[in-house]
């Protein structure tokens, strides 16, 4: 009897289920398949002005080529975070719909009140943020944050304010770019942003920093690498700040060398100095920019190392230090 009783109790796991699917088998739904198919193309149909007005800036300046990489680099730290996303129940979350109403009203109103680019693209994301939140709940939000919120690299910022904020910056990327000129023994001289070359034969040429060489604008670009490579690289939030706040000095100091390799060029040959020249020359410095955030990263990790790593170093040493209490025993037996 006692027995019988025994086994007749409920087993713990046939307790109450928790509310919502996993991550995993929602997406493997083949109506949520559908469902966040017809979400995109309605997404992408209502913002079709905005991504039309954002792919004519990126394609016709090499300033903001990057964010074309912006969607795909979501899309990759959505990818990093599937671990966190695995343990987590999703539901629907109505109050989602109050940042879905508030987007789409400041787009109307960046529309048809005062238009505005900068505010639509921030709109588009604001809206997407409330999409995803309504899907998911606020427990995946924790992990989906970041995701969305790096979108927002992928909208131009307006010309007003970027002339505001990267003219000093300019005047210092000329002054350094005529500091390394002389340092190489190129004869030049400077006049606020417009730095005069020497020309082997005839007049010195003007190269002008602030018009001839915009790549100041490459500080949102090193922004937006810097952001990704802290979120990727790290999970150390005083190590994130560390690389995000790089940006900066890094593309400072290669907009100072490519306002020098602007120089000698136009030594060699002036209409190297404008049009896709300084273009080119401002794409490829994004990889030795790259290479120096993780040279950064790597400097961090060696330096403090992340939690994880910490963990599994006494694991690592278990063996010896098992090896050396067995051996004390047998000593002392």
């Amino acid at each position: 009897m006692t027995t019988a009783s025994a086994t007749s109790k409920p087993s713990p796991s046939t307790g109450a289920k928790p509310a919502g699917d996993s991550f995993l088998a929602r997406m493997a739904d083949p109506t949520t398949i559908v469902m966040l198919s017809v979400l995109t193309i309605s997404v992408v149909l209502l913002f079709v002005r905005w991504f039309l007005v954002q792919n004519e800036h990126s394609a016709s300046s090499g300033d903001w080529s990057h964010v074309y990489l912006v969607p795909l680099i979501s899309l990759y730290l959505l990818w990093q975070g599937r671990s966190g996303l695995m343990k987590v129940r999703i539901e629907a979350f109505w109050p989602g719909l109050v940042p879905i109403a508030m987007g789409i009203w400041c787009y109307v109103y960046f529309i048809v009140g005062v238009p505005n680019h900068f505010g639509q693209g921030l709109a588009l994301v604001l809206t997407v943020f409330g999409l995803v939140l309504l899907l998911t709940g606020p427990a995946a939000m924790r992990h989906l944050f970041w995701p969305v919120a790096y979108l927002g690299f992928g909208i131009t910022i307006p010309e007003m304010v970027m002339n505001l904020v990267t003219y000093p910056l300019q005047d210092m990327a000329a002054t350094g770019g005529f500091i390394v000129l002389r340092m190489i023994g190129v004869s030049c001289d400077i006049s606020g942003n417009v730095i005069y070359v020497d020309m082997p034969s005839g007049p010195s040429h003007p190269l002008n920093v602030a018009e001839q060489c915009s790549g100041m604008r490459m500080v949102i670009a090193f922004l937006a690498l810097g952001v990704a490579v802290a979120l990727v690289g790290t999970r150390t939030w005083w190590k994130r700040v560390v690389l995000v706040a790089m940006a900066i000095p890094v593309a400072v100091g290669l907009n100072v060398i490519r306002v020098a390799v602007l120089g000698l060029a136009s030594m060699r040959n002036a209409d190297l100095s404008q049009g896709d020249a300084h273009t080119l020359i401002g794409t490829v410095l994004l990889i030795p920019g790259f290479f120096i955030y993780l040279g950064v990263l790597v400097a961090l990790h060696k330096a403090v190392p992340e939690p994880d790593e910490l963990k599994e170093k006494p694991k690592a040493d278990q063996p010896a230090v098992a090896a050396a209490i067995k051996g004390t025993i047998k000593g002392g037996a």
